[in-house]
């Protein structure tokens, strides 16, 4: 199965916040290249929340381009074979953590925000991974920082996304 067609079936499968829901999957029947960064119309991305459950906390990246407190994510990758590996590959790879697991249930939200020209937006699918006991976080050259936020303290620091996700997340939890 092709990226796309995972992306299509997660899509199709995704319960709640259905206007959006259908935006993306019109997104995908009208940009066959949808799935991929160079679709100047906007492409569908992959992230992962960052979970520590037992000790109350998030990891965050401060987005290097951004300079934004953000959860860890990108572009979908030709190696990824779903939307699921894309955001699990993204978070391992920003966060410098290996061990991550996925929360059971597929995504937890999604999320569209415009981005600058040449591209005009991206199609988030957020899920949200559990870190391993006793993780240590990794900076990379994508992150100005990492750091763990309790709870309380992401909607200080974060944008209202990453707290709608954090609410969903934990929902999930």
């Amino acid at each position: 199965m092709s990226l796309y067609d995972d992306a299509v079936l997660v899509l199709k499968g995704y319960e709640g916040q259905e206007e959006l829901r259908q935006a993306y999957l019109d997104h995908l029947a009208a940009h066959p290249d949808g799935m991929w960064k160079a679709c100047g119309a906007g492409h569908i991305t992959a992230s992962a929340l960052v979970i520590d459950p037992s000790r109350g906390r998030v990891l965050l990246t401060l987005h290097r381009k951004l300079r934004m407190w953000l959860q860890m994510g990108g572009h979908c990758e030709p190696e990824d074979t779903s939307l699921e590996a894309a955001a699990l590959r993204e978070a391992t790879e920003e966060s410098g953590i290996t061990g991550l697991v996925l929360l059971p249930g597929g995504p937890v939200r999604l999320d569209r925000h415009p981005i600058p020209a040449p591209c005009h937006w991206h199609l988030d699918v957020q899920y949200a991974v559990v870190a391993p006991p006793g993780a240590v976080q990794e900076i990379s050259d994508e992150s100005l920082d990492l750091r763990w936020f309790g709870y309380d303290e992401v909607a200080d620091v974060a944008d209202e996304s990453v707290v709608r996700l954090l609410k969903a997340a934990r929902a999930r939890l």
